[in-house]
């Protein structure tokens, strides 16, 4: 069973392209360049569902076309309009360890070394060029933390907690 753990969402497929099953992907994350998994997972009803890539090719410099495997009719690839693409994880960073994408830090801990456990990453907000861990802390309240390398101070990737220390002041905004 594929959780959403371990996946990283890459992008989004648009419509069918053609009579021959290719679908018309974009995507925010160029991992077609750094990474080579066989597959790409889609959410269908709530259950991770992976799709085997049979070819793809570049459209624009943040649109693709892919075939997957028995995807042969337009009609086929009709039923992946709007779906949410997410590639494995585990392709992704044994292929590129110096740089980790942001989403890969969803589910970590953030713990302060002056506040102690602040909350769980449970999104990351890049619309902005200062990109934010949100942060879900007890209570049920949302923490917007600034993903600087200066205020990291280390990674426990197998207990999934990222130590920080943060500014004064920053956490009571």
């Amino acid at each position: 069973m594929i959780r959403r753990d371990e996946l990283i969402k890459i992008g989004q497929f648009n419509k069918p392209h053609g009579v021959k099953g290719e679908i018309s992907l974009t995507f925010t994350d160029d991992v077609f360049d750094r990474a080579e998994s066989p597959y790409i997972v889609c959410c269908i009803d709530n259950i991770f569902v992976p799709f085997f890539i049979e070819e793809y090719r570049f459209k624009t410099d943040t649109t693709a076309l892919i075939k997957l495997v028995d995807v042969d009719s337009d009609n086929d690839a009709r039923m992946f309009t709007n779906l949410e693409v997410f590639y494995p994880k585990r392709y992704y960073i044994e292929n590129d360890e110096e740089e980790t994408p942001d989403d890969y830090f969803i589910g970590f801990t953030i713990c302060d070394i002056t506040h102690g456990t602040l909350g769980e990453v449970v999104a990351i907000d890049d619309s902005t060029i200062n990109v934010l861990f949100i942060v879900e802390a007890p209570g049920g309240k949302e923490l917007l933390i600034p993903v600087q390398e200066a205020f990291v101070c280390a990674i426990d990737e197998e207990k999934r907690i990222i130590q920080m220390d943060l500014p004064d002041g920053l956490i009571e905004l």
